[in-house]
Formats: C-alpha cells, structure tokens, sequence
C-alpha cells in the first residue's frame, strides 16, 4: 500500500492508505481528526470543508494522493495556539450553532471567504454553499461580518 506524507493542522504526517480514498476517512479513521464531518460522500453538504494549501476543498471528494507533500488545515487547526481564529471567536459571540454538525465546515468555509475577500458584501457570503440543517444562517452572515469587522471594505 502507498504511503502519503503531508502537513496536517502544522504537523507532519505519513499514512499507508489507497491513492484514491478519500481525505475524509483518512482524517477520522486514521488520524482521529474529527471535526470534519461526513454528510454526504459528494461534496454537497460541505459538512467536512477543510483547507488544502489554503484552499477550501471538501475532504470527502478529495483521494488522499492529491494531498502528498501538500499543507491540510481543518476546523482543528484554524486556531492560532489557545487564540482563537476570528471567525471562531465570531460564532461564540454570535450564537451561531444549534447542533453543531456543519459548524467545523461553515467556519472553515467563511475563513477561506475572508482571506480572499477581507470584507465581503451579502453577495460574497450567499455563496458560501454549505448547508445547515438548523437554519442559522442569518447569525452566520452576522459572525461572518463580525469577523470581518477589522479589515478594509469590500467594492460591490
């Protein structure tokens, strides 16, 4: 069986796996990374969205071997140390989750948003695709702008 090194949340990690399954259970069965979650097995629901050289992907669509010798962020590693990432520290003082099940992939989902787009308009932030089950997406819209709050405005 092939062997795939990457970064994984700052740390460097092998595992022997085949070169198409995907990242999702690579996370949870092999590493015990379980804030991506699986919804859906096609990338839909974007319960699992993590990072890939900085990138939002959706682990349970992307095999293994496209993630050798490459850098894999999850909800685990968005934190900076005990400082929270903006966008975490947003959605406690917004109350955005219920019960909590798309909240990793929702926060990793606005992260990428806010580093492409510092201060995003209503626009940028509807095209964020993740689904919630709960419907928290008004106080999502609200933790996103509040996130954003410290960073040069967006031209519509």
């Amino acid at each position: 069986m092939p062997s795939y090194a990457f970064v994984l949340n700052g740390e460097r990690v092998t595992v022997q796996a085949p070169a198409d399954m995907p990242l999702l259970w690579v996370l949870r069965d092999m590493l015990g990374v379980t804030g991506p979650k699986y919804g859906c097995g096609v990338g839909v629901c974007r319960a699992c969205t993590s990072h890939l050289d900085g990138e939002e992907v959706q682990p349970c669509i992307v095999p293994v071997a496209d993630c050798a010798d490459r850098s894999v962020t999850t909800i685990e590693g968005l934190a900076d140390g005990d400082t929270l990432h903006p966008v975490q520290r947003a959605w406690l003082d917004c109350d955005v989750a219920q019960c909590g099940f798309c909240q990793p992939g929702q926060i990793m989902a606005a992260a990428a948003l806010l580093k492409k787009t510092p201060r995003p308009t209503d626009a940028d932030i509807d095209r964020i695709e993740n689904v919630c089950r709960c419907g928290t997406y008004s106080r999502i819209r609200e933790a996103i702008k509040k996130a954003s709050a410290g960073s040069p405005p967006a031209e519509d």
